[in-house]
């Protein structure tokens, strides 16, 4: 008797948790500010190759997206880097500087944003 139950309820929490997580993707959608031109560029980054967004390079890792009957929230999980870096005597770096990584959320902008004299960054959705 304890076996039929103990499969029933595996079977109900696999299904539950299969509905409710969320989905990858293999592309984000991503805005750009130009602050010193005032433009605005949305650009698609696939999830795992970089592309380059004015001096920045950028590097989505994971972009999910949850399911419908769920509250609407785009989260991409991304690295950003600044190719123009200079080391500490002015020349230009060999390497790329990090300067932002970790997830940011459609929903709000604000709450993990890069930080950048020249640029913005931003999440805005994902695409399969």
């Amino acid at each position: 008797m304890k076996r039929p139950l103990a499969a029933l309820l595996f079977s109900l929490a696999a299904a539950f948790t299969s509905t409710s997580s969320s989905a990858a993707s293999s592309a984000a959608v991503l805005r750009g500010l130009d602050k010193l031109t005032g433009h605005a560029k949305d650009f698609v980054a696939p999830v795992g190759s970089p592309v380059r967004f004015g001096a920045l390079q950028v590097l989505v890792r994971s972009c999910e997206k949850a399911p419908p009957e769920e509250t609407p929230e785009v989260s991409i999980y991304v690295e950003i880097r600044d190719l123009k870096a200079v080391d500490e005597n002015g020349k230009p770096s060999k390497e790329k500087r990090l300067l932002f990584s970790g997830w940011m959320f459609a929903s709000d902008p604000a709450r993990n944003a890069l930080e950048h004299a020249v640029y913005d960054v931003w999440a805005i959705d994902c695409r399969a």
